[in-house]
């Protein structure tokens, strides 16, 4: 017996009072009608909204059923059209789940909208190879002409503006894909998934009359501190930008303990221009029919218990989404890398990466380099100089690290470390050799670091870095810290003394505590992806939603 035909026979036997008691037909759709009384009827509703907050539940089951299994489409075959934000970490992750879909549903396409806001060649190089090498007969990318931040800021403001100004070049894609697709053996254009930062596109697809999803990049956790926020700035009239402002804790649903919202929300939202925008996008996420979030049920449990609400879209935690193969390695020196990993003690290595935007003043650098040194630990360190000027753009290696690091610190450290430029992220924390993680804390080196079961010490420097850590070293667990208010742009410089604390805490007398932590969630994000495992089955929820 089917699982439908197995969930019908369930409805009809121990369900019947739960139907709605009316349903309209469209004609290219089947569809089942039962009447019932009001009075079920109202009993259906209420317990239906009560029973979100669990995506597994009878009647959540149920509800996906008549909605997306009763009313078949005649067409086999739906394209959906992804939107990711503008970013290295964002393109990754929307490619990593479209191939995820596009694998669970051979009747399903994806076109992948490519935005660039930057002339680097290094981040447009990256984005060129992520698209050569994903291209397959169902996933597609299209790039869009460019579009250039106001005066090279990668101020939000500026950002979102940037992306308002792409509507029309995706409009016009669209508008063609509609088109070409209108024969009866071409796939329907069935949605638009669109990135965190780009719910300015779900009046683009109201435009065409489908619907929108929100692919969520970060946590479930931020997400739900996000609609908080929102709910607070406009439900309550709440001053968010003066809330931001002071030392006030606020009791974050999803969180177990209350948040010095000061110390780990986002600075700029202190601004209130900022935080309008910043708001007015979680505002834009109820408007999409459904969140599917990079995160895993039993990473974030009661954020995504908290999350799922009568007012909200469903939630679809479906990670851990991750890239766990690269285009370019070779040709940027990993096998170099890796092969000095190949003579290094299992667990003794400190990796220090702080991801693709990550870089650090000359008197921090040299503060590394003092802490590193004197803890005598084996390390790797990814070491690259900012762009120039506050540029928006992706950090380069330098020719000769010598002209930042202390002098000598090459020759003394050469039987202790190496230092790189660009680093293989995931090579490197897969491999047997790393023993600890000093991270930036951006959700996708998050999520690496829980797969790898590779424990971190937390430094954090912008958007929501500083709540992941938070949530990694207070709720969690698996990580220590070394600075949690760090700002990147601030004229603070984290000590050598407090960095060696931290690589300390990591390496020596905290390891065996946040080894054995991380390796329990390490085996929980497996189980996650296994068949029958949550983010496996919420896939195959979600995957419902375009037949």
């Amino acid at each position: 017996m089917s699982d439908e035909t197995k969930a019908m026979t369930y409805i009809y036997m121990d369900l019947p009072c739960f139907f709605p008691s009316a349903l309209s037909a469209c004609p290219t759709r089947f569809l089942l009608t039962i009447s019932i009384s009001p009075t079920q009827s109202q009993q259906f509703n209420s317990d239906f909204y009560s029973s979100r907050r669990n995506p597994r539940s009878p009647i959540v089951i149920l509800s996906t059923l008549i909605t997306f299994r009763l009313q078949l489409r005649m067409s086999g075959k739906a394209e959906l059209v992804f939107i990711p934000g503008p970013g290295v970490g964002h393109l990754l992750s929307a490619v990593e789940m479209a191939k995820l879909l596009v694998g669970r549903d051979e009747g399903l396409s994806v076109t992948v909208l490519v935005m660039k806001l930057t002339d680097s060649s290094d981040m447009n190089s990256i984005a060129d190879s992520v698209s050569a090498s994903s291209s397959t007969g169902r996933i597609r990318f299209i790039e869009l002409p460019r579009a250039e931040l106001q005066n090279g800021s990668p101020s939000l403001v500026s950002f979102l503006n940037a992306v308002e100004a792409y509507k029309s070049h995706v409009r016009d894609v669209v508008r063609g894909l509609a088109d070409s697709g209108s024969g009866s053996a071409s796939p329907r254009l069935a949605g638009f998934v669109v990135d965190m930062f780009c719910a300015p596109m779900i009046d683009v697809a109201n435009e065409f009359s489908v619907p929108s999803y929100l692919f969520f990049t970060s946590s479930a956790t931020f997400l739900g501190a996000m609609l908080h926020l929102q709910a607070l700035q406009d439900d309550c009239q709440q001053d968010i930008g003066a809330l931001v402002d002071s030392e006030a804790t606020v009791d974050y649903p999803g969180l177990a303990n209350p948040l010095n919202i000061k110390l780990y929300m986002p600075s700029e939202l202190r601004k209130k221009d900022i935080s309008s925008l910043f708001l007015g996008l979680a505002k834009r996420f109820r408007e999409t029919k459904g969140i599917v979030v990079n995160t895993f049920e039993e990473l974030e449990q009661r954020a995504v218990e908290a999350v799922f609400d009568d007012k909200l879209p469903l939630l679809y935690p479906v990670g851990p989404i991750l890239t766990l193969k690269g285009g370019s390695d070779d040709k940027l020196g990993s096998g170099d890398i890796v092969k000095w990993l190949d003579d290094q003690p299992p667990e003794s290595v400190l990796f220090l990466c702080f991801g693709s935007m990550g870089s650090f003043r000359e008197d921090q650098v040299r503060q590394i380099a003092h802490a590193l040194e004197r803890s005598v630990h084996r390390f790797l360190w990814s070491l690259r100089r900012p762009p120039p000027g506050g540029k928006f753009d992706v950090p380069q290696s330098y020719d000769d690290p010598n002209e930042v690091l202390p002098e000598g610190f090459l020759e003394r450290t050469a039987g202790q470390g190496k230092v790189i430029g660009w680093a293989p992220q995931v090579e490197v924390l897969a491999h047997p050799a790393v023993g600890g993680f000093v991270s930036h804390c951006g959700w996708n080196s998050t999520l690496e670091s829980i797969w790898f079961g590779v424990p971190v010490a937390a430094w954090p420097m912008y958007a929501e870095q500083h709540f992941n850590a938070y949530a990694l070293v207070e709720e969690l667990g698996v990580a220590v810290e070394i600075r949690m208010d760090y700002r990147k742009g601030d004229e603070v410089t984290v000590t050598a003394e407090e960095i060696e604390r931290g690589i300390r805490r990591l390496m020596e007398t905290e390891r065996e505590d946040k080894k054995e932590k991380v390796r329990l969630m390490s085996e929980k994000s497996r189980r996650a992806l296994m068949e029958g495992g949550s983010s496996h089955s919420n896939l195959g929820r979600d995957l419902k939603c375009v037949d």
